[in-house]
């Protein structure tokens, strides 16, 4: 009489193996979506860069003490419009002091990313805030 060896795998064995995949998905798939969700907010920085390089072309035409003009309301005409045509830019908005404020749509939970120019030696210094930071996300 011969014996026959036993075959595949047991159930204890397969249901390891299911555990541990469930253990990868659930730390997986939060990172995934924060991946997803600054990959989409990257439209809104790169948005809000697009305005700032028009208060950098106007402080430099205007002159150093002439930041305060350097807004979408003033003469000189700053028009922003064009940098919001992304799929997940709410609006990219140029104020008072040239301070650059781009507003995500829902994709990236309204976030906001916001420019503020400083001068020191004749030159803007860029400091970055908005709600997007506490999020992670740019």
């Amino acid at each position: 009489m011969t014996q026959q060896k036993q075959q595949g795998f047991t159930l204890i064995e397969l249901m390891i193996v299911i555990a541990i995949i469930g253990i990868l998905a659930a730390i997986a798939l939060p990172q995934y979506q924060t991946y997803t969700k600054k990959a989409r907010f990257s439209e809104v920085v790169l948005a809000a860069s697009s305005a700032k390089g028009l208060v950098d072309v106007c402080f430099q035409t205007r002159g150093a003490g002439n930041l305060a003009n350097c807004n979408t309301n003033a003469k000189v005409g700053l028009n922003a419009t064009g940098a919001a045509a992304g799929d997940h830019v709410l609006s990219v908005n140029v104020g008072n002091g040239g301070v650059v404020t781009a507003v995500g749509q829902g994709t990236v939970d309204d976030a906001t990313y916001v420019l503020t120019p400083t001068v020191a030696s004749g030159t803007l210094t860029w400091d970055q805030t908005g709600t997007c930071i506490a999020a992670g996300i740019c």
